[in-house]
């Protein structure tokens, strides 16, 4: 059974609409993760590739990490070129936004919310600079700001064969698809499906395309669910834990030869710490004895010191 990565069977739904097609291309804007909620990495698994736009500098980084056939854009997307305040969630990414009344829900929440100037460019420049052909889909999920996205678009130069946008207000879940419908239906866009979460549209000269699309959600259980699988050490069920064992014995035995700023990387992972103070007792830490004391127990059942089967 197909693995979908998405939170509500999105990618599950655009692979039928595209029919085993080979090869394509994407424009992924907001796009998270690269791996983990993600609509396009489904299609980057079976030889597609495209555009990823990510504000948030950590995870457009891991784009060009694991996803090097992409090409990887960490900026803002927007109505008009220009600046723009983004409203970044720590811990909680895809909640970060450029509309200012969300991220004060996510901080209500408890969660840390730093605001950063950012540049903007239009949908348009986007496709414009990057020389794009043919879309097969386009995929917007920016908290809030979908409206703006789409009106910076030139739908009759650049024409996504598909259009899918997450169409409730975050945190609410409430309707929010009346403020840039009736403008993309405007464009020579058809509606097909509502997936409870988001909303497909296509271009009204694709119709195979519109035929193809489900026009309700298909049975959960079409596809496997990333999220409900667990992690990899822990889950048998995950297609990696083979993998993640031999990575993990690897990974144990080389700690002693870790050098000191990579530990502090990892520590600073680990423990969730940004803050200077946070930093500056990691650094005490990893310089100590003990801590060098720590590594070599560890390490020892692992690296042919201490020989414990497994």
């Amino acid at each position: 059974m197909a693995l979908s990565y998405t939170q509500n069977l999105e990618d599950y739904h655009l692979s039928l609409a595209f029919a085993g097609q080979p090869s394509g291309s994407y424009i992924d804007i907001g796009a998270g993760h690269p791996v983990a909620d993600n609509v396009s990495f489904w299609f980057y698994e079976r030889g597609w590739s495209g555009i990823v736009v990510e504000p948030q500098a950590e995870l457009a980084a891991l784009y060009r990490r694991l996803r090097p056939r992409d090409t990887v854009v960490c900026g803002l997307i927007g109505r008009e070129t220009g600046e723009a305040d983004f409203h970044r969630v720590e811990r909680l990414h895809g909640l970060s936004t450029t509309v200012a009344r969300h991220a004060e829900q996510a901080r209500a929440l408890g969660a840390e919310v730093r605001t950063v100037r950012m540049p903007v460019i239009t949908l348009a420049e986007l496709c414009a600079r990057h020389a794009v052909g043919p879309i097969d889909f386009l995929k917007i999920d920016v908290e809030g700001a979908e409206a703006d996205v789409l009106q910076g678009g030139d739908w009759q130069k650049f024409r996504p064969r598909v259009v899918l946008v997450e169409a409730v207000a975050p945190g609410t879940g409430e309707p929010a698809w009346q403020d840039w419908e009736p403008f993309l239906l405007s464009q020579g866009y058809r509606f097909a499906l509502f997936d409870t979460l988001n909303r497909f549209y296509v271009a009204q000269e694709h119709a195979d395309v519109f035929a193809r699309l489900p026009k309700v959600r298909a049975p959960w259980d079409s596809a496997r669910h990333m999220y409900e699988i667990g992690r990899a050490p822990e889950s048998p069920q995950h297609p990696d834990h083979a993998l993640t064992k031999e990575l993990a014995r690897g990974f144990w035995a080389s700690l002693p030869h870790l050098d000191r700023e990579t530990m502090l990387a990892i520590l600073a992972r680990g423990r969730g710490a940004s803050r200077d103070e946070e930093l500056a007792a990691l650094a005490a830490t990893v310089d100590s004895e003990a801590f060098r004391a720590a590594l070599g127990r560890i390490a020892c059942g692992y690296d042919g010191g201490q020989i414990i089967d497994d």
